[in-house]
């Protein structure tokens, strides 16, 4: 049996740690289940069959910026604020977010928030599979919803643009963390989205997603957690820039290097879909 993680709300809450606070008048959880194109899996329609008491869905897709071409990119502060009051989500209450998957798009809901200012948010360790697993309740029953407001002051420096990669990989003044899957990474497995270049940026170190989550969906221990950066190659002392194919399992390794007290990490929100996209940017192939 694997060891639980100890409970953080502002990183990661255990099961029993949300049953015992699932009825806190402060609480505000949400389903953020989300897929790959190709899975044939829809987060709203599994939502719908059953989620947890008083979970509200977050739509990954529709709560970000529709004027940009790359997908689900983080949105302006005003459409975050709208959306989350509209959810009866705002100031003083202790967000805790979920997936079907175990430990996947929650990650990048926790990662957005933190971006949007909001600290007291947490990912359910182990998701809906593990709540299911353990006999505890689930319902179609819609949550009753007031309207909250939420104060927004975005942390700019979470975010980054393909500019500032582009430039922290010329000059190798952070460690960059690619949470796709090593295939992918070495530039052997194609992408799953047309007109994707294959490889990794030059100098990016290949930390799978997965490879930080144990065999039930729950994360590592920090002790754990740290020898799987180190084993990889990744250099704890320089601020971390995390990348994927979307921004999705990024936020999975941002979550993990916050599990082990490192907080000096941002996230490239446009990801191989915008790296891969354009020829005029470097490309490496290969084991890092």
């Amino acid at each position: 049996m694997t060891k639980p993680a100890p409970d953080d709300t502002r990183t990661l809450v255990s099961t029993d740690w949300l049953l015992d606070h699932l009825k806190d008048p402060d609480l505000r959880l949400l389903d953020a289940s989300w897929y790959l194109p190709d899975a044939g899996r829809s987060g709203l329609a599994e939502y719908q069959a059953g989620h947890i008491p008083g979970a509200r869905f977050f739509d990954i897709d529709e709560i970000s910026d529709l004027r940009s071409e790359l997908p689900h990119m983080a949105p302006p502060v005003e459409k975050f604020m709208s959306r989350m009051r509209a959810m009866g989500v705002g100031d003083g209450h202790q967000v805790v977010v979920y997936d079907g998957a175990g430990l996947f798009s929650a990650a990048r809901v926790w990662w957005m928030f933190r971006l949007m200012g909001h600290d007291a948010v947490a990912v359910l360790d182990g998701g809906l599979p593990k709540w299911v697993a353990e006999g505890k309740p689930v319902t179609t029953a819609a949550p009753v919803i007031r309207d909250r407001h939420m104060t927004v002051q975005r942390r700019a420096q979470m975010v980054r643009d393909v500019t500032d990669v582009a430039r922290a990989a010329k000059l190798g003044d952070h460690t960059i963390i690619d949470a796709r899957a090593p295939g992918r990474f070495r530039g052997e497995t194609p992408e799953p989205r047309p007109g994707m270049r294959s490889g990794h940026i030059p100098g990016s170190r290949n930390v799978f997603y997965q490879d930080l989550l144990n065999a039930d969906g729950t994360m590592k221990l920090p002790a754990a957690l740290r020898a799987v950066f180190t084993d990889a190659g990744v250099d704890l002392d320089k601020p971390a820039i995390t990348t994927c194919g979307s921004g999705v399992t990024a936020a999975v390794v941002s979550l993990a290097l916050e599990r082990i007290g490192k907080t000096d990490h941002s996230l490239y929100d446009g990801s191989w879909s915008e790296w891969g996209m354009y020829a005029d940017l470097p490309l490496a192939t290969g084991a890092a």
